[in-house]
């Protein structure tokens, strides 16, 4: 086929809007997933007891992605990204189920492990389907519909869960989405199992990526298992806290010992550009989705309201997400300095948060300073998102796609396991509303958006434009003839 080379191709160009229909579906369909078992958890921990080991079902999500992106950046690279798609939908679907009949809170957490599988092997095939398909310039306005395509679930996502959460149980919030990511897989695979795999991948740096990925799983999966486990249990003897204590330190060695590799050279020591662009990702998300993960358990136990009401307040932090990635999609100065911008408002409203929390404050109050939360990263995601692929050669698009995610996922899984391990430590079991617990949680996460800040200036402070590619303006480009 003949490559297409109209540098004024747009995401909704005819050769393209099916493929950008497509994506939309698949992410309205991850975002309604987020929104409505967020929304349904304090109701599923309460049944099955699992106050303690809340935050483990968050983390084990974003665990069991970082396993799922590392195999599917080689995966992509080598057979295209259509595989990992297909395999992520069906392991999404097969969690979601787990999850919805388990009828104990460490079987829910195993079907949340398996669809956070599936969720990374499809986020990363999305990545190169955009970088490989979709024209450079066109790639910021993809990027803003992506976060866009959060909105309507984040309206209808909290409402729907916590009306069905109240009348006929959380297990059919499980249950009920399964049919709608299967949905989503049949409108987009027609378009996306036409595109092939690159000419000639590395296939010996692809294993040992897959082996260093299993590594990076297990000690995330050690370290935090062990600190949840030590921070919940009741007057341990000290043999079962050297135990506890050893196995995180030795998690925590093997993350960093593994992580570096996975990562552009230099992401650990904040590198300037791309390195450092990545590395505000994970920063900016460990702040962000521990916050989350614990906000509507926060309203739920404090101030006695419905999932259904608690989870409005999410829906305005995706409005706001929506917000900051439509202006970024439209600034007409260096992009890089959008990552500055973005944590330093995360930063302000996540201290606003913590004192509005402290004050007592009125529901809607909360609400909109979480939407300046969202709004900012809606700019600094979907910044990031765009920068990667700008500064990546098409050979590597898959594999820093991959790199990008693993910081997001590694970040998602610091805030919501650490966040566990201080609420496990802390919380009170006559007093589960006790302000204090969460404003401290608050607090530990704040401290994550000063280093995104540093992180964006040394992003920000690179002269490189990076390769300057243009990848294939349409699928034709990556179809084999």
């Amino acid at each position: 086929m003949k490559k297409a080379t109209n540098d004024a191709v747009g995401a909704m160009s005819p050769e393209l809007r099916p493929l950008t229909i497509g994506i939309l579906a698949i992410i309205t369909c991850a975002a309604f997933e987020a929104m409505a078992v967020v929304t349904a958890m304090p109701a599923v921990a309460g049944e099955l007891s699992g106050e303690s080991s809340y935050g483990l079902a968050f983390s084990m999500y974003l665990t069991a992605s970082l396993l799922g992106m590392v195999v599917a950046g080689s995966w992509c690279d080598r057979k295209g990204p259509a595989p990992a798609l297909g395999v992520g939908m069906s392991l999404m679907i097969l969690g979601l189920l787990a999850a919805g009949v388990a009828p104990d809170f460490w079987l829910v957490t195993v079907g949340r492990a398996v669809s956070g599988l599936g969720g990374g092997f499809m986020i990363v095939a999305v990545y190169v389907v955009i970088g490989r398909s979709f024209p450079q310039q066109a790639q910021p306005v993809i990027f803003g519909w992506l976060a866009a395509a959060w909105v309507l679930p984040a309206l209808i996502g909290p409402l729907i869960a916590g009306f069905v959460t109240e009348h006929f149980g959380w297990r059919w919030v499980f249950l009920g989405v399964a049919p709608i990511v299967l949905a989503a897989f049949l409108v987009v695979w027609p378009r996306t199992s036409r595109i092939g795999p690159l000419e000639s991948p590395d296939t010996d740096s692809a294993r040992a990526r897959v082996l260093r990925g299993f590594a990076l799983a297990g000690g995330v999966l050690a370290a935090q298992w062990a600190v949840v486990r030590l921070a919940e249990a009741d007057r341990p003897d000290m043999g079962t806290v050297w135990g506890l204590a050893v196995l995180a330190v030795a998690g925590i060695v093997v993350v960093v010992i593994v992580l570096p590799a996975l990562l552009p050279r230099g992401t650990m020591v904040l590198a300037r550009g791309l390195p450092s662009i990545i590395a505000t990702r994970g920063f900016v998300n460990v702040a962000f989705f521990g916050t989350e993960a614990f906000i509507p358990l926060m309203l739920v136990t404090s101030r006695g309201i419905s999932a259904g009401t608690a989870g409005l307040t999410l829906s305005a932090g995706a409005l706001g997400w929506s917000a900051g990635s439509f202006v970024q999609a439209r600034v007409s100065f260096d992009r890089k300095w959008l990552l500055v911008a973005g944590s330093s408002i995360l930063s302000l409203s996540l201290g606003g948060f913590a004192l509005a929390t402290t004050a007592q404050v009125p529901l809607g109050v909360l609400a909109l300073v979480w939407t300046f939360s969202g709004f900012a990263m809606g700019m600094t995601l979907s910044s990031t998102s765009v920068l990667v692929l700008k500064l990546s050669v098409q050979q590597e698009q898959g594999r820093n796609s991959a790199a990008l995610q693993i910081s997001d996922q590694l970040g998602g899984v610091v805030g919501t396991a650490g966040a566990g391990a201080l609420f496990a430590l802390l919380r009170d079991p006559a007093n589960p509303g006790h302000i204090p617990t969460f404003v401290a949680i608050w607090l530990a996460l704040w401290v994550f958006t000063a280093a995104g800040i540093v992180s964006g200036l040394r992003g920000a402070s690179s002269p490189a434009d990076g390769p300057g590619l243009t990848p294939s303006k349409s699928m034709e480009g990556t179809v084999p003839a």
